[in-house]
């Protein structure tokens, strides 16, 4: 079982080419091409192109060439990307192609795209279906992910697109393609209020589960921190995934290990997420 992780938390650092240097040194077999930072949220909260993200300009694919000559150079490769949201918003969605672009520039082979929060797997489908042969053209597969929204009363959870096994299971139905495929994202599946769980989810996906975003919660908010730190019951995850015949790479996305911890090397941080994750791929090869 192949190991990754994003490496937008370490490029938030040191960059995105010393962040694969980084994530290459430190024993993953792939990163994640995180890119989030395409665009950016003005002082009063509308999203615009990033100008300090060079993969939001006309040199995005001269950029995203040299990450695959370094990924090389370090014996790494690109398993898979994550394109900008929220996808309700026209920037967001305008960078969508260029996402998928990205993807397969750099060598990866699914790229995940969120669905619309509040649309419903029908009103999803649609978009995906507008994107499917785009994202065939390049070889790449695009995984829709579960989410949520926030019940701001009762200060937890609330349902989304996606958000419950069930729901997740319809939106891969209602595009009925096999290039549209499931990330689940553990530490959301596990959040109070969605009525369901990352094993649940899982198992209820089965063949379409080939990405995931592994990261460990308090069970309450999306904390994104290292696996084994918080509350999620890893052993039942890994669980689920051998009962799925998972075939994927154990990808992290524990991106507030290292925001949240500012006065740490970044290397260490680098490595301590590795050995977290690694625990959890040898937890899988020894079922």
């Amino acid at each position: 079982m192949k190991v990754s992780t994003e490496i937008a938390s370490i490029a938030s650092r040191v960059g995105r080419p010393k962040a694969i240097e980084y994530v290459a040194k430190a024993g993953f077999d792939a990163y994640d091409l995180s890119m989030s930072s395409m665009i950016t949220y003005t002082t009063d909260w509308k999203l615009i192109p990033n100008q300090d993200d060079i993969l939001a300009g006309p040199q995005y694919l001269r950029h995203v060439r040299h990450l695959r000559k370094v990924a090389d150079d370090n014996g790494i490769i690109c398993n898979q990307s994550h394109a900008p949201f929220p996808v309700s918003d026209p920037i967001a969605h305008g960078y969508l192609k260029r996402a998928i672009e990205c993807t397969a520039e750099a060598g990866g082979k699914i790229c995940v795209i969120h669905p619309d929060n509040n649309r419903s797997a029908e009103g999803n489908a649609e978009m995906y279906i507008e994107l499917l042969p785009f994202a065939k053209e390049h070889g790449v597969k695009i995984a829709t992910e579960n989410m949520w929204n926030w019940n701001r009363e009762e200060g937890h959870a609330a349902p989304a697109a996606c958000s419950d096994h069930d729901n997740f299971l319809a939106h891969i139905q209602a595009a009925n393609d096999d290039y549209l495929v499931a990330c689940v994202d553990v530490g959301h599946a596990e959040m109070f209020g969605l009525n369901t769980s990352a094993p649940q989810m899982i198992r209820t996906l089965g063949r379409h589960v080939q990405a995931l975003h592994i990261h460990d919660i308090d069970k309450h908010d999306d904390n994104h921190q290292i696996p084994f730190s918080l509350n999620v019951n890893f052993e039942e995850v890994v669980k689920a995934l051998k009962d799925v015949n998972y075939s994927g790479y154990f990808t992290l996305e524990a991106v507030n290990y290292i925001r949240e911890n500012p006065d740490w090397d970044t290397f260490d941080c680098v490595c301590s997420l590795q050995k977290a994750v690694r625990r959890l791929a040898d937890m899988f090869e020894a079922l």
